[in-house]
């Protein structure tokens, strides 16, 4: 039952983006999954709004009621988790980092979107939680950005996510009609790289609770 934050303090990077359709892929794939939104912007519950109840759930909290809710969607029988967080180092941030399995950094493949990153990885090593970098809204054919930037990630202690999000229109049609890339262009390449960042999601945690508990 991972419980995944999505965390950056770069506004802009694509946080409520990844976090909607993270979760719609999930849900698609058998998984009960829950948003829990800290964002006083609350894009993601607006989202949820739009959805007229379809899964997967949007719930909002403050940051001292993020672990109770996690808990309680657990006990209610929620398998895949992700809290979406606001654009600052704030307490919600910290809380959702401290609680989470994984973190995910969603960053623009830009010298302005990385060197940005450096304050959300001191946040991370704070609580030494396992996170990766997600590339999302760069060009999508241009290798060698691409390379620059995992190159300059290694540089700052962390690694970046094998899987890219480039910069589709779909993610924007889909979420103007309260949609999800899967189920506004289930054969397009956007889905496609959204269902492949969460099958990698979902190993990496799967092995990562195995090493813990062989150690």
């Amino acid at each position: 039952m991972p419980t995944i934050a999505i965390v950056s303090q770069k506004g802009g990077s694509g946080k409520t983006t990844l976090t909607v359709n993270l979760a719609a892929v999930a849900e698609a794939a058998g998984q009960i999954a829950l948003i829990i939104d800290t964002d006083p912007q609350a894009t993601a519950s607006q989202w949820g709004s739009w959805r007229n109840d379809r899964a997967p759930e949007v719930i909002d909290s403050a940051p001292p009621r993020i672990q109770h809710k996690v808990d309680q969607a657990k006990t209610q029988g929620a398998t895949f988790i992700i809290i979406d967080t606001p654009p600052h180092a704030d307490s919600a941030a910290s809380r959702a980092v401290e609680i989470a399995d994984l973190v995910l950094i969603p960053c623009r493949p830009s010298a302005f979107d990385l060197a940005a990153i450096r304050t959300t990885i001191s946040l991370i090593r704070l609580f030494d939680k396992p996170a990766f970098v997600v590339f999302t809204a760069g060009p999508p054919n241009a290798p060698k950005i691409y390379q620059d930037a995992i190159d300059l990630v290694r540089e700052f202690g962390i690694e970046a996510c094998p899987h890219l999000l480039p910069d589709r229109a779909v993610y924007r049609h889909a979420s103007a009609a309260g949609a999800s890339v899967l189920e506004f262009e289930p054969a397009g390449k956007a889905t496609a790289e959204i269902d492949a960042l969460h099958m990698w999601i979902t190993a990496h945690v799967d092995m990562s609770s195995f090493a813990h508990e062989e150690v």
